[in-house]
């Protein structure tokens, strides 16, 4: 067996009886049953998820794994493939979204080149992880060979599995790749069979015939690439991109580790739903940071069964979202450890 193999079948279910034993002692907390909303389930699930009713949530990451699309040679974005390694740049010097909310989370920021059309080089804090410069344009032909997937798969598990080591906490997904809207657009339609148009956006903020000509783009990449959505390793390799497949080799391995994954926006939960195709438990280990104003995003978190903590009209990417939502997981788990019950606080509690 391989990597991704052995990693797959490592994933548990998450045990209900944890996820039980978590709600009882919130519901005998110093407050109304039920009274924290969603908090309750934040710290519900993590501590489910980690195993144990006191998990600790200092060690947050966010991966930022950035990638190149071949796609872009058909004008579906306002902005040239260029931009990709200049943000690359700047992620690195701490000056993109993403970096400044991560810092507010508390939460360090990793950038993993997957497969961006550029030489970085050595430099300080980038991950080299790189498969190829960039995918081929789906428009012509497969995105990348099935290898290639498969190899962006097992970087992302090797990442998770260095989170595990290191003790980390709470892991969060982020990406940046100019044209990457597409791939994801793409995805969702093969796994579902939706129109194309029904699930495809502006992405970076493109005009009425640029959308049109990004719809017709997509649509003829899937009639001529002919993604098996009963294989979703087929559809990551047709269609898919470098960088979705790292954040899904991410969750997996995330998954199996038992490390909770905060899945950011439109582009990251694409490779969400790339590995819960693959097995049916890793959506257990999910929390849905946002709803992308992308319209393809609310039908991908449907298929996930998952509900998003916020829906703050972002569009960004790089893992914002995802630094946002931390906050809240992570109030939702001291919740659960730091508030005192009615037997503790000498208050009278409900029968």
């Amino acid at each position: 067996m391989n990597l991704l193999e052995l990693t797959l079948a490592r994933i548990q279910p998450v045990d209900t009886a944890l996820l039980q034993q978590a709600q009882h002692r919130l519901d005998y907390k110093t407050k109304p049953l039920g009274s924290l909303g969603r908090l309750e389930e934040f710290g519900r699930r993590f501590a489910a998820i980690a195993g144990t009713m006191s998990p600790v949530t200092e060690k947050k990451i966010i991966f930022t794994f950035a990638a190149d699309h071949g796609i872009v040679e058909e004008g579906v974005s306002a902005y040239p493939k260029e931009v990709t390694p200049q943000m690359v740049y700047n992620f690195l010097r701490g000056g993109a979204g993403v970096n400044v909310l991560a810092r507010h989370a508390g939460a360090d920021v990793r950038v993993v080149d997957m497969g961006v059309d550029h030489d970085f080089g050595a430099l300080p804090g980038l991950i080299d992880r790189k498969i190829a410069r960039g995918t081929k344009n789906f428009a012509r032909g497969a995105a990348m060979t099935r290898e290639q997937a498969q190899a962006s798969l097992e970087t992302g598990i090797t990442l998770a599995n260095g989170c595990r080591d290191e003790g980390i906490a709470l892991a969060g997904t982020g990406e940046m790749g100019i044209g990457n809207t597409s791939s994801a657009s793409a995805i969702i339609a093969a796994l579902s069979g939706l129109p194309v148009r029904q699930v495809t956006s502006r992405g970076t903020g493109i005009n009425d015939a640029a959308l049109e000509n990004k719809i017709r783009v997509i649509q003829h990449g899937l009639d001529l690439n002919k993604p098996d959505r009963s294989d979703p390793l087929d559809v990551l390799a047709k269609v898919g991109g470098l960088e979705i497949a790292g954040i899904a080799g991410l969750v997996i391995g995330c998954a199996a580790n038992r490390i909770p994954v905060v899945v950011d926006g439109f582009i990251s939960t694409a490779g969400a739903l790339i590995a819960s195709e693959m097995h049916p438990h890793i959506r257990d280990y999910l929390f849905a940071a946002h709803e992308s104003v992308e319209v393809g995003h609310r039908f991908m978190l449907e298929r996930l069964g998952a509900e998003p903590i916020l829906d703050l009209k972002l569009r960004l990417g790089e893992g914002t979202g995802a630094a946002l939502a931390m906050g809240l997981i992570e109030a939702g788990v001291k919740i659960l450890k730091e508030m005192a019950s009615f037997e503790e606080a000498g208050v009278t509690g409900h029968d």
